[in-house]
């Protein structure tokens, strides 16, 4: 585990966080994402509310099996030690960091939490401002006005990344016919595609097209990764969980009388109906032995966004007893979700295993929770998907993600579809 430490090189932890976050007047704020600087920019949104950041007072990166445990214990004390005045006590005030953990448990893939020196926020009408620091309380002095508009990428190429469609498609057959010998139930395959840029990429670019695009979903950034996802992994909010599972995908046209006729065949679908079925099912186990009581929806509903619509269900819980509602922190809860059927398969290890071996490329963060937490250890997690992520210091390039969940009787070619489907979001916003 290695952290950030504090300006003037002091030791991590010598100083505690001073966190003041105060209400701001209800039209202080026009456009979160708007207001972003370039510097550390961090972003949680949905329909215009959600909390954005930027500057950074305070992080950490983990790794390997225990990246997880070890960011959690991170926050645990820096929650225990924070200094915080919060005259707004909504979820997201106060002290909050935001995170992104590594798809596998690989030492050599990097997770991040980062608690930003500035976080702005709005919910149910009411807007707000946190101001942190290493010992000392900062003056909310801090400018909010909109920030000019970024530039998109210049001369913006797209590439194949580590398999082509045909080569991609001959990796879906072959877990296609595993599945046919009975060695698993599902696996979710992804591919990737790189773009490049001859200027670096300014991700508030992205950032604020998706927002606008697809506001019925988590527009998210942190640490160079950035998308908008439709999938909620977990949600702790005094002492409530919530999930929503997405699995089983159909295109759209843009006709709506026949989008509502595919939305039909969609919720009618026997291979679209399973693979959701293990999704919902991975989800209820792993949340069951922390819940007092859970509702798992019989038949999931069919979610539409602007280019594709899902199978889709919620799934709720109420944390079991008083001491595990203070033990159990949002981001444990994604722990012990990640990764679900809807982004590793059935059974877990057979089908994380099988990604190992025939996937052909490196996950990262794709895939894996993203989100936001406060001290208390409620917060909203994700699952990285419609995604994207900047690599390397010249920012030029960018690789872009999405995967399918593979049964018995998945097509190899409408798979390719499918995956090209979900590169759309992230494609478009690129410019």
């Amino acid at each position: 585990m290695t952290q950030g430490a504090p300006a003037g090189g002091a030791a991590p932890h010598a100083l505690p966080l001073v966190v003041r976050t105060a209400a701001l007047d209800a039209d202080a704020v026009a456009s979160l994402v708007d207001l972003l600087p370039a510097g550390d920019p961090v972003a949680w949104l949905r329909r215009g509310d959600g909390v954005v950041g930027w500057g950074v007072a305070a992080s950490v990166r983990t790794g390997g099996p225990r990246r997880f445990e070890d960011a959690d214990a991170w926050w645990a004390e820096q929650a225990a030690h924070a200094v915080v005045r919060d005259d707004v006590d909504l979820p997201g005030s106060g002290l909050v960091c935001f995170g992104s953990f590594a798809f596998t448990d690989g030492v050599a893939e990097e997770s991040v939490l980062v608690v930003p020196e500035v976080v702005v926020g709005r919910r149910d009408g009411v807007t707000w401002v946190t101001t942190v620091a290493r010992g000392e309380l900062r003056l909310h002095d801090v400018p909010l006005e909109p920030q000019p508009a970024p530039p998109g990428p210049v001369n913006l190429r797209f590439a194949d990344g580590a398999r082509s469609g045909e080569e991609w498609m001959g990796v879906v057959a072959d877990a296609v016919a595993r599945i046919g010998a009975g060695d698993l139930e599902k696996v979710v395959l992804a591919r990737d595609l790189i773009a490049t840029s001859d200027e670096p990429v300014d991700v508030r670019y992205p950032v604020r097209r998706l927002a606008e695009a697809y506001p019925t979903c988590w527009t998210f950034h942190v640490d160079g990764l950035f998308g908008a996802t439709p999938e909620l992994l977990v949600r702790r909010e005094r002492g409530l969980v919530t999930s929503r599972v997405l699995a089983g995908t159909i295109r759209r046209t843009g006709d709506d009388e026949r989008d509502l006729a595919l939305a039909a065949t969609l919720a009618r679908s026997s291979k679209d109906l399973e693979e959701h079925e293990y999704a919902v099912r991975s989800v209820a186990d792993a949340l069951g032995p922390h819940c007092s009581s859970m509702n798992v929806p019989e038949a999931p509903f069919v979610l539409h966004l602007p280019n594709v619509m899902h199978l889709a269900t919620d799934v709720a819980g109420v944390v079991g007893v008083v001491g595990d509602a203070v033990a159990v922190s949002s981001l444990a809860l994604a722990a012990a979700l990640h990764p679900s059927a809807a982004v590793g398969g059935t059974p877990t290890r057979v089908a994380t295993d099988l990604i190992a071996e025939i996937e052909g490329m490196r996950r990262g963060r794709y895939a894996g929770p993203v989100g936001w937490m406060d001290a208390t250890g409620d917060g909203e997690w994700g699952i990285a998907l419609r995604s994207a992520e900047i690599e390397g210091p010249s920012r030029t390039t960018v690789r872009l993600f999405a995967g399918c969940g593979i049964v018995a009787d998945s097509d190899p070619a409408a798979e390719l579809v499918e995956s090209q489907a979900k590169l759309v979001p992230v494609r478009d916003a690129l410019g």
